[in-house]
Order: structure tokens, then sequence, then C-alpha cells
């Protein structure tokens, strides 16, 4: 299959903002096991803008896009340096895919970026895609990289959109609730806007509601998306071999029905 695996903020980050190496080392392994197995993959990784937080204090006050322009500039280099590092481990190449909304218009640019992301595949080199924070600003800007990996799978034609966050998915409620019941099914055209929180995430731009309409867009385009939680151990490798007993949202296609 080719697999795009989109890892939030709140994956990749603890509790005080700074980046957890040790969750994204164990991710790595399991992007390394999914490769063992055939299976292309492209990652869509945030967390930039968070990095570049903690690696500067900024000694006089900044604007909203002038901290993002700033601290995604910090952020990326370490960001791209650690994912380099931890994939070298596994023997593994990787290439930075750094786009903007107007790439995916049809056109010149959107055919360049997937012939740059097709020859990266060809040639056993997994593209990390994030959005260039440094100059999408306001009207140019994704809402979120839920959207970006949304639009790379579709572009690419991928088999499998895995969305990583810190829940295991879609609830009935409020997750926090004992009552509220995980939906582990969502067949085409199925309406779950009643279940969805508004509430942003803590250190990204999106939230439930984000992946919910990512979800829904790309189910339409005959594409399987998963929203699952990417602090479980091994999640990805999990819902590979043992789908049916790994906690998950799958948002399915009419052919899967």
């Amino acid at each position: 299959m080719r697999i795009v695996i989109k890892v939030g903020s709140n994956v990749l980050t603890r509790k005080d903002g700074h980046l957890d190496i040790t969750r994204m080392s164990a991710i790595i392994d399991q992007i390394a096991w999914l490769k063992q197995q055939g299976h292309e993959v492209i990652l869509v990784s945030s967390g930039a803008v968070a990095c570049g937080r903690r690696e500067l204090k900024v000694q006089h006050d900044l604007d909203t896009v002038e901290q993002r322009q700033l601290f995604s500039a910090l952020g990326q280099v370490k960001l791209i340096g650690l994912y380099y590092d931890l994939f070298r481990e596994h023997n593994m190449h990787v290439g930075q895919i750094l786009t903007m909304k107007e790439n995916f218009q049809p056109g010149e640019q959107f055919d360049n970026q997937r012939a740059c992301m097709r020859v990266m595949l060809e040639n056993d080199v997994i593209p990390i895609v994030n959005e260039n924070d440094t100059v999408s600003v306001t009207e140019l800007m994704f809402t979120d990289n839920d959207e970006l990996s949304g639009l790379i799978a579709q572009m690419m034609n991928a088999d499998m959109l895995i969305l990583l966050s810190n829940i295991d998915g879609i609830f009935t409620g409020h997750p926090d609730v004992p009552d509220s019941q995980l939906i582990p099914r969502v067949a085409p055209g199925r309406d779950l806007s009643e279940y969805i929180q508004t509430e942003k995430s803590a250190f990204g731009r999106g939230g439930m509601h984000s992946k919910y309409t990512t979800a829904t867009r790309v189910q339409q385009s005959g594409i399987k998306v998963v929203i699952a939680n990417g602090e479980r151990e091994n999640i990805l490798i999990d819902l590979i071999t043992s789908p049916s007993t790994t906690p998950h949202t799958a948002f399915i296609t009419e052919k899967e029905q």
C-alpha cells in the first residue's frame, strides 16, 4: 500500500512543549517496519513551530505572523535534522518537502510537486512534508496539516491516510466522559458532526473537527482514512496487522462496505 501518515504536534511534543524524542523514535521504528513489509510511506509532520519556540528566547514583542515565521524557520531545521538522524539508524533515506496551498492548484507547480514525490518514492526515499510556514501566512495557509495530508493523499493516489492524534478517534461524547463510545467505522455519507468537538489542540492549529472534515473529503476519493492515537505503542503496526482489535476510527470507502 501507499500510506500517508500525518503526525500532529500533540503527538510529537511533551506537555512542556519540548519534542518527545522517544515517541519520535518509536514512530520511525514503526515506519521502518512498514517499509520492510513493502509499503510506501509519505510522512506529513507538524512540530516545527513548537520546536522552534523552545530554541530561542525573544527579548521583544513579535506579532503572530512574525512568531510563526521565526519559530518555524528555527524549528524546521532541528525537526528535519532529528528525522534524518533517526531514519539513518535504519539505513533509510528521507527528503524534505516544504509546500504551500497554491501548489495544489492544477498547473505546473502541482505537476512538479507530484513528480518530485513520485521520483522520491521510486528511489526508496521517504518524503517528509510540512507547510512552508515562513511564507504561508493568512489566506495562503492550509487550515492545518490535517488538510495538507489529505491533499497529499489525493494527489499521490494513496491507499490509506492515517491521522495520528492524542486520542483514539471520534467518540459519541467527550473522550474523558465514561459513557462516551468510540465510533470504530464510518461509512460513506454518514454524518458525525453532532459528535465533533470544536476545541483546538494544545500545540497545533487543528482539532477533531479538522480531522473529520479532512477524513470525509478524502474518503469520497476512495481512500481509506484512519484516525488513531499516536501515543499508543506500536499503533501503526497494529493498524496493519490487527485492525479489528486496535482502537481507532476508520472512514471506509464504498468498496469496503
